[in-house]
Formats: C-alpha cells, sequence, structure tokens
C-alpha cells in the first residue's frame, strides 16, 4: 500500500507597518499617536535614540501596536538609503509612509547659513525623494500603499526671508502632485499635506517678532488629526485650517508683485 504524506504549511502574515519620519516630536509624535489610536504598527524614524525608545514602550503600552524604530539623520540623503536597506533587512511590510521629517530657517539669504541650507534640502528634498523611491516601488509592486509628503502653505506662498525654505516646499507639493498622477491606477496613493504655523520648536524668537506670528499657531494635534484621516481615506493636497486654504488661494486673485510686497512686510522684523 502506498501512502502519501501531505505536508501543510502555515504561512503567517507579515505584520505590515506605516513609516513614519520624523517622529519624534511636532506634528510627527502626533501622528505616531493617532496612527497607533487606530492600529497601525510603526516603523519610527528620528535623530534622537532615547526620543525613540521612550516613544516605542509608550506607543506599545498605550495602544497594543508593533513599534520598531531606527535613529537616523536623513539630512543625509545615505542615511535615507540605509533607512530602507534596514528595513528591508529586518523584513518589515511597509504599507505606508509619512515623509514628515524637515526643516527651516529663517533670515536674510545673504547672511544665513550655506551649510544649514544645503542640509535643508538633502532633508526636505534629497531624503524625502530617495524614501519614496525605494518604497514605492514595492508599493506598487504589491498593488497596495498610500505615501503622504509633509509640505507647508508656504508652497503656494513663497516667502521672503524664508527663501530656501518656501523652494524645497514647494518642490514637495509639485513632486507629490506630479508623482500622484503617475502612480494613478498601480494602487498606490500619493497624497500631501500643507500646515500653516504650528506651535513647534521650528519658531525662533526671531520669527516671533515678525507679523507672521500675530495669528494664533495651530496645535500639532490638530494637524496630526487632520493628516493621518487625510493619509488613511484622503486623495490630492490637504491645507490644514480655513484661513491657510484662503491665504493659499489668495494667488490665483491678486497680482504677483503686489502678492510678494505683502509677504514681504508680513515677514519682516517689526521694528
Amino acid at each position: 500500500m502506498k501512502i502519501c504524506l501531505t505536508i501543510q504549511l502555515k504561512i503567517k502574515k507579515m505584520n505590515e507597518y506605516f513609516v513614519l519620519t520624523g517622529a519624534s516630536s511636532g506634528i510627527g509624535y502626533e501622528m505616531a499617536h493617532e496612527l497607533a489610536a487606530k492600529k497601525m504598527n510603526l516603523i519610527l524614524v528620528a535623530r534622537t535614540e532615547t526620543k525613540l525608545q521612550q516613544m516605542q514602550a509608550e506607543l506599545t503600552d498605550k495602544y497594543g501596536i508593533l513599534v520598531q524604530y531606527f535613529a537616523a539623520d536623513l539630512t543625509d540623503v545615505n542615511a535615507a538609503t540605509g533607512l530602507y536597506k534596514a528595513v528591508k533587512q529586518e523584513n518589515y511590510l511597509v504599507t505606508g509612509l509619512i515623509n514628515n521629517a524637515g526643516v527651516g530657517n529663517y533670515g536674510n539669504f545673504i547672511e544665513t547659513s550655506l551649510e544649514e541650507e544645503l542640509s535643508m534640502i538633502e532633508l526636505n528634498i534629497s531624503s524625502l525623494v530617495a524614501l519614496t523611491k525605494l518604497f514605492a516601488k514595492d508599493m506598487v509592486s504589491r498593488k497596495s500603499g498610500r505615501i503622504m509628503n509633509v509640505s507647508s502653505v508656504v508652497a503656494f506662498l513663497p516667502m521672503p526671508y524664508f527663501a530656501v525654505y518656501s523652494a524645497t516646499k514647494a518642490f514637495v507639493k509639485a513632486f507629490s502632485e506630479t508623482l500622484a498622477a503617475e502612480l494613478d491606477g498601480t494602487g498606490v496613493i500619493v497624497t500631501s499635506l500643507y500646515p500653516g504655523t504650528v506651535d513647534t520648536g521650528f519658531t525662533t524668537a526671531e520669527m516671533q517678532s515678525t507679523n507672521l506670528h500675530k495669528a494664533k499657531p495651530m496645535h500639532p494635534k490638530e494637524v496630526a488629526a487632520q493628516g493621518v484621516k487625510h493619509l488613511l481615506s484622503g486623495k490630492g493636497k490637504k491645507v490644514v485650517g480655513f484661513q491657510n486654504w484662503l491665504n493659499s488661494n489668495l494667488p490665483r486673485f491678486m497680482p504677483d508683485s503686489i502678492m510678494m510686497r505683502i509677504k514681504k512686510n508680513l515677514a519682516s522684523v517689526r521694528s
């Protein structure tokens, strides 16, 4: 009698993760909590490992999710490619990417630090592009995924004294919109988020002395809540706050020369 042995292999489903950069403070920190509350497993990325360790313990204890972290300084694009390789090596399944890490500076362009501005370009643009390209390829091959790039309302309203920062955020806007069109129909959705002034460590004492900061800044928790909602169920771009939405549309109705004079006055330090 011939005996046939059938071996059944039980395949364990891989856990899915969202990668979140700039996770240890401000909007990123609040986004981590918003996503964790929705039972999304997270891969947190920031520069300071001790903060990431604290967040890992906090989020796993409070929400019962899986949290991994990588300490990386994304002002070097090599850290971005290294992050992707490390995630792949650990065999984490990434179904969402939030490019939230960013930095800015304020001041007269000919007086601000060239080194700081080149680092800003590397973080706000180069690392964002690298992470998007690498993870998007995997998502397209699986026909599923969500990517959100955090820009700023200055992408619509480039500000004097924020010359390089405004330019980087305008890049993020153009990149996100065109990539969303390219990936339409692939199952991968690309969105972008545009907060205005937010109550974070980004604001310096000098910036607070401008007319821009007469209005009360939004709390990062409010921005994060709207951002996560847009990430998970929205499409296209989302300007956070009615006043920011209104301001972002002003260039459509006002000549550029007049608009720039208004913005220069708003961004100038009050005497």
